[in-house]
């Protein structure tokens, strides 16, 4: 209903750079021009992490994630356009941009893709209330869409962390240590009935059984040093998750790791 509204309100025109979008284009947020102005991130590569080369050695971006966590990619450097186009999303209020920044996303093609069940980053309490909506859960549920796969919310927030952006690594990874735990899903007891583990178990309780058998991909806005995927990826994998990727729509440059 939101987004209906701001459609018929909001002139039909790029965010970006105020160009008026043709009548076949009003449900979009971005011109064809700013998404072309977008740098896509490219090899060479650190081949799991995707962190740009010149690389000597073990990669210090990935060298600590859990064993579980095989892969992260991102669409498109965050700068400029891009950067304007997450601050939309995250802080403008804008929800339906994600439809735009999904589609940059969609190019990629982490492991497993195919069967792949897709697991947004989640919001803290206190920042779902004041921004109205998780960003990431928005990405994941338009990159759905497209790559026809089910969004599946098997992570929550168990506590809320301060803001990563003026941080250095050091203190993202601190920020975010603990900082995910997986839903308190109902599971299959022995005697083939249904239970609920107490509300107090989150960290303990298994993913249920399917999510075995299928590669979760993490899906957030924007990876700077990895630590909020990484500290995702080891909540899923004390559930018992098998194969966890990642993907992001912006890519922050960090001086000290290039």
């Amino acid at each position: 209903m939101r987004e209906a509204v701001e459609q018929l309100l909001l002139p039909a025109e790029c965010l970006l750079c105020r160009t008026l979008l043709p009548f076949r284009d009003a449900a979009r947020l971005v011109c064809d021009v700013c998404r072309y102005r977008w740098r896509p991130v490219r090899p060479p590569w650190c081949p799991r992490c995707g962190q740009p080369e010149p690389l000597f050695g073990r990669c210090r971006v990935c060298a600590d994630w859990p064993a579980t966590f095989i892969l992260a990619r991102s669409a498109v450097w965050l700068d400029a356009g891009a950067r304007a186009a997450v601050h939309a999303l995250k802080y403008g209020g804008l929800p339906r941009i994600a439809h735009d920044l999904a589609a940059a996303i969609a190019a990629l093609d982490p492991p497993g893709r195919a069967g792949a069940w897709l697991v947004p980053i989640p919001l803290g309490p206190r920042r779902l209330r004041h921004r109205g909506y998780n960003q990431s859960e928005r990405l994941a549920r338009a990159l759905g869409r497209r790559w026809h796969r089910p969004v599946v919310e098997l992570l929550v927030r168990s506590r809320d962390t301060a803001a990563q952006t003026t941080l250095t690594p050091e203190a993202r990874l601190a920020n975010v240590a603990g900082a995910f735990e997986t839903r308190n899903f109902e599971t299959r007891n022995a005697e083939g009935g249904t239970r609920n583990r107490r509300p107090d178990d989150r960290s303990a309780f298994r993913l249920p059984t399917s999510a075995f058998q299928r590669p979760l991909v993490l899906v957030d806005d924007v990876f700077t040093t990895g630590s909020t995927l990484a500290e995702a990826a080891r909540a899923l994998e004390r559930a018992g998750a098998g194969t966890v990727s990642a993907v992001t729509f912006g890519r922050a440059v960090v001086p000290d790791f290039i």
